[in-house]
């Protein structure tokens, strides 16, 4: 039998630029788990779990035929991080075996609450670790995120993979996606092993330290969000503005790279002043698109935070979901937490998860 854990994340800054190739997010990992457990079974196999069971789906009509839309149900991902870890063994020669594999995650409340906090990528990487192990494939880092990332990428077309980059080095992350275009035509001519050991063009991910005075805040709004639709939505929304949606792009851009700068000096005050250049940045990608981001929660949210001393910003697609402050932590916190429960904004006793401290 073998266990094995990813972390969920939540997106600090670069939201919606980085689904872009090129254009840098940073990212952090939380001590909130998917753990996939596989034990050897004889006759039939199973894959049990009490969060993600195929009993609600999504679908659309496109013409008279019914689409469904799998993005937000993790069991897809799973199936698809089995199918492409025992190719992938099968490829170096393994035989494939029967199993259980059991699925529990603490990414959402025991009530059931979602907090956004990337299920769908810690559940792809958390299996697609168990099974490495449980195959003794000795994949590394690296090719552990890619073959997550392929696996991911086989049920949502749109996002950008940092997701999985954070469930598999944990901490805090600078992350640029790859080219997908580029890989889809690889996929075509090379085998999955060869492909996990190329290098990606424009793919970077580097393992960032904050400084000691940065304490991170995560306030929850009630409110859960889909990521996958709302970026559809953006998409869509700036197809006719393409030149104002390249300049929200470089701004984003030139933010996140202050940002790892202020990462590298070790400044707690750059790394604040570019959350609030953040979420001016994502205001005016709403203004452009449409598209509602920072919903009227978030916005006091961050307004909140910005009284209190901290610099916050919603987290990801925004739409609901999870925003955050970055406050120094001589500071008085509990203030803020106070401020948030007071309009309704749950606080998140969330830390951040570095897997070389454990």
């Amino acid at each position: 039998m073998v266990t094995a854990q990813a972390p969920g994340k939540l997106y600090i800054a670069g939201e919606y630029a980085v689904v872009e190739t090129g254009y840098p997010a940073i990212i952090v990992a939380l001590n909130q788990f998917v753990t996939v457990t596989v034990e050897q079974t004889e006759n039939y196999g199973s894959i049990v779990s009490k969060q993600y069971r195929e009993d609600s789906i999504l679908w659309q009509r496109q013409g008279d035929a019914m689409v469904f839309d799998n993005r937000d149900n993790p069991f897809h991902y799973i199936l698809s991080a089995i199918k492409l870890t025992e190719q992938y063994a099968r490829e170096l020669g393994k035989p494939l075996a029967l199993y259980d594999l059991f699925v529990d995650s603490d990414l959402d409340s025991e009530s059931g609450k979602k907090y956004g906090l990337g299920s769908s990528a810690a559940v792809t990487v958390a299996t697609v670790k168990a099974l490495n192990e449980f195959y003794e494939l000795q994949m590394t880092k690296d090719e552990i995120y890619k073959l997550s990332a392929i696996a991911h990428l086989e049920i949502q077309k749109n996002g950008s993979l940092g997701d999985i980059a954070a469930s598999v080095y944990g901490g805090w992350i600078a992350f640029t996606t790859f080219d997908k275009t580029w890989l889809a035509a690889e996929m075509r001519l090379h085998s999955l092993a060869e492909l996990i050991r190329m290098p990606w063009p424009e793919l970077s991910i580097e393992e960032l330290t904050a400084p000691n005075q940065l304490q991170l805040l995560i306030g929850w709004t009630g409110s859960p969000a889909s990521t996958s639709r709302l970026v559809d939505k953006i998409a869509v929304a700036c197809e006719s503005k393409k030149d104002e949606y390249s300049q929200f792009l470089k701004k984003s851009r030139a933010i996140v790279s202050k940002m790892i700068e202020g990462f590298h000096a070790h400044s707690l005050d750059v790394i604040q002043q570019e959350i609030r250049s953040s979420r001016k940045a994502l205001e005016s990608l709403a203004e452009l698109s449409g598209v509602e981001i920072e919903t009227n929660t978030l916005i006091k949210l961050a307004d909140l935070a910005e009284k209190s001393g901290a610099a916050g910003k919603s987290s990801g697609a925004g739409g609901g979901d999870c925003g955050i402050a970055i406050i120094d932590r001589s500071a008085d916190a509990s203030m803020l937490a106070k401020a948030w429960a007071s309009h309704g904004i749950e606080v998140l006793d969330f830390k951040v998860h570095d897997f070389s401290t454990v």
